[in-house]
C-alpha cells in the first residue's frame, strides 16, 4: 500500500515562492550588497509583488517601509519592526530574509523562558564528557549559523526575552563577532561573513515587559508597521488568505465574498471603537479576521457541509473576543445589539440574529 507524503502544514516563504525567487535571481543585473542572494531592487519586487513580472504582492503596506527595511539590513544596524500584534511584522521579517539570504529559517522565537543556549550555541553532552569543549561537541543555533554563514536571523517578539538574554546581542551586533570562551584558538572566535544581520520583531502591547536596553536600542533601526488603513484592501487580503487557509484545510468551497465583508467590517469596528470609543481589549488585527474566516469556513463545510452564513461569525468570534477580557465579550454583544441590528441587508440581520450564540 503506497502512502502519500505528508504536506507541510506552512513551508518557508523560500518554497512557497521558490520559482519566483529563482526567476528574479536569474534576471537580477542590479548591484547586489555582499552576500545578499538578490539586489535591493529584486527583493523590493518580490516582497510588493509586480504584475508584468507574474509575481503576487506578498505584504500591504507601504512601500518606502519595505525600502527603508532593506537599506537597513545593508548597513552594520540590525532591523526592528514594531507595532500591534496581527500587522503582519512575522510576515515581513520572514519575506525579506527569504529575499537577502534564501533562507528564512533562522528564527529565534522570543520567550520568558529563551535562554543564549537557545540564541547562540549549546553542547553535545554525550560529546563534551567524551571529548571537553570541542568544535564537534558544539551545536550551533541561529546566531551562530548566520554569522558563520553570512545569513540573516529572525528575532521574533525580542521584548518577551529577559534583559541580559537581549543583551547577548549587543557584540554580535557592533563588532559583529561572537565569543565561544569554552574553545581555544580561532575556535573561540565566531566573526560574522558578508550578508549577515538580524531582523527583531516586537509588539507595541508589549512595551513595558522587557524594555530593550539603550545599548541595544541604539544597534537597531526601528520601523514601524501599521494596521492596513483601506478597508478594500484589507478585504482583498483576508479573502485570498482565507481561501488559501481553507484549500490547506480541504474544504473546496471559497469564502463568501459577502460574508467576509461583514467580518471585515465587524472587525474594523471593534477595532476602532467605530466613534462610540468602545473599542475591544483583544486583539482585532487582520491576522485575527483571517483566523476567524478559516474556522468559519471549516464549520460551515465539515458541520453542515455548505457555505458559510454571517451568523458563523459570531460562533467563531466568541474565542477571539474573550482572549484578554471577559469585557469584550460583552462589548461585542453591545455592538451587535446597537450597530449590526441596524444595518438592514440580509447578512447583518443574520449577524444579529446569531448574537444569543454568544456564551454568557
Amino acid at each position: 500500500m503506497s502512502r502519500t507524503e505528508p504536506k507541510l502544514q506552512r513551508p518557508p516563504a523560500e518554497q512557497r515562492y521558490a520559482d519566483e525567487l529563482a526567476k528574479l535571481a536569474a534576471d537580477d543585473t542590479a548591484p547586489r550588497p555582499p552576500g545578499w542572494a538578490l539586489s535591493l531592487q529584486a527583493a523590493r519586487t518580490f516582497i510588493v509583488g509586480d504584475e508584468k513580472l507574474g509575481l503576487a504582492r506578498k505584504f500591504v503596506g507601504d512601500p518606502s517601509l519595505i525600502d527603508r527595511a532593506l537599506v537597513t539590513l545593508a548597513t552594520n544596524r540590525g532591523l526592528m519592526l514594531v507595532g500591534d500584534p496581527g500587522t503582519a511584522k512575522s510576515l515581513l521579517s520572514e519575506l525579506i530574509a527569504a529575499a537577502v539570504s534564501g533562507d528564512s529559517t533562522l528564527t529565534i522565537q522570543g520567550g520568558a523562558s529563551t535562554t543564549e543556549d537557545q540564541i547562540a550555541y549549546s553542547w553535545n553532552y554525550s560529546l563534551l564528557v567524551a571529548e571537553g569543549p570541542t568544535p564537534r561537541a558544539l551545536v550551533p543555533a541561529p546566531l551562530y549559523q548566520g554569522m558563520a554563514e553570512g545569513r540573516v536571523v529572525r528575532f521574533e517578539e525580542i521584548t518577551r526575552c529577559p534583559l541580559e538574554v537581549q543583551d547577548s546581542l549587543l557584540s554580535p551586533l557592533s563588532d559583529r563577532v561572537l565569543a565561544v570562551p569554552e574553545l581555544e584558538g580561532g575556535d573561540g572566535m565566531v566573526f560574522a561573513r558578508e550578508g549577515f544581520n538580524i531582523i527583531a520583531t516586537a509588539n507595541t502591547r508589549d512595551r513595558g515587559v522587557n524594555e530593550m536596553s539603550a545599548a541595544l536600542k541604539r544597534r537597531f533601526n526601528f520601523e514601524t508597521v501599521f494596521p492596513i488603513g483601506d478597508f478594500a484592501t484589507e478585504l482583498d487580503l483576508v479573502e485570498a488568505e482565507a481561501a488559501a487557509a481553507l484549500e490547506r484545510s480541504g474544504v473546496p468551497v471559497p469564502p463568501s465574498r459577502d460574508v467576509l465583508e461583514v467580518l471585515v467590517r465587524v472587525f474594523r469596528d471593534l477595532r476602532s471603537g467605530d466613534g462610540s470609543g468602545d473599542r475591544m481589549q483583544s486583539v482585532m488585527s487582520t491576522a485575527e479576521a483571517v483566523s476567524v474566516a478559516h474556522a468559519v469556513g471549516i464549520k460551515a463545510w465539515y458541520l453542515r457541509g455548505g457555505e458559510a452564513a454571517a451568523g458563523d461569525i459570531v460562533d467563531c468570534m466568541a474565542g477571539a473576543a474573550a482572549k484578554d477580557s471577559a469585557e469584550d465579550l460583552a462589548r461585542l454583544r453591545r455592538y451587535l445589539e446597537q450597530r449590526a441590528s441596524k444595518r438592514k441587508s440580509g447578512h447583518w440581520q443574520d449577524l444579529y440574529q446569531a448574537r444569543n450564540l454568544l456564551p454568557g
